[in-house]
């Protein structure tokens, strides 16, 4: 069977290392095929979501929530037009993810779960910065 993977590097805010408030990951509106990767979500609804089913490493099966902020199009003065997953947190803490980790997602061509994994930074290779340059989500071949 053939897996779609996808990696994202973590930000000390993705962690909730920052201190601030954010609503889980983004998911850039411009990464076509990875928004056709997680669930489909109507545009013409206000805030729409979808429940991930993941699987991790040890085999726990948690759900995260996909959803797409978009009261900009549905109230006089909404401001967000944005894809998040969220939900995810306390499996962060669990795992102790910090800045600089991947959080990488896969799934089966075929399947409905997805799987997911938390990839430590090697720290002997990297020194951390003070500031994170940001790289986004990548397709993983």
């Amino acid at each position: 069977m053939t897996r779609t993977t996808y990696k994202k590097i973590l930000s000390a805010n993705d962690v909730g290392l920052t201190g601030g408030h954010q609503g889980g990951i983004l998911v850039p509106k411009g990464e076509v095929e990875l928004l056709e990767f997680l669930p489909f979500l109507d545009s013409k609804i206000k805030n729409p979501d979808a429940w991930i089913e993941c699987e991790d490493n040890n085999r726990d099966v948690l759900r995260f929530r996909f959803v797409y902020y978009n009261n900009k199009f549905h109230d006089k003065n909404g401001t967000r037009n944005e894809y998040r997953i969220t939900h995810m947190t306390s499996w962060f803490r669990r795992n102790s993810a910090n800045a600089g980790d991947a959080f990488q997602i896969s799934r089966e061509i075929s399947g409905g779960r997805y799987f997911i994994e938390l990839i430590r930074q090697d720290e002997k290779a990297l020194v951390v910065p003070q500031r994170l340059r940001l790289k986004g989500w990548r397709r993983v071949h």
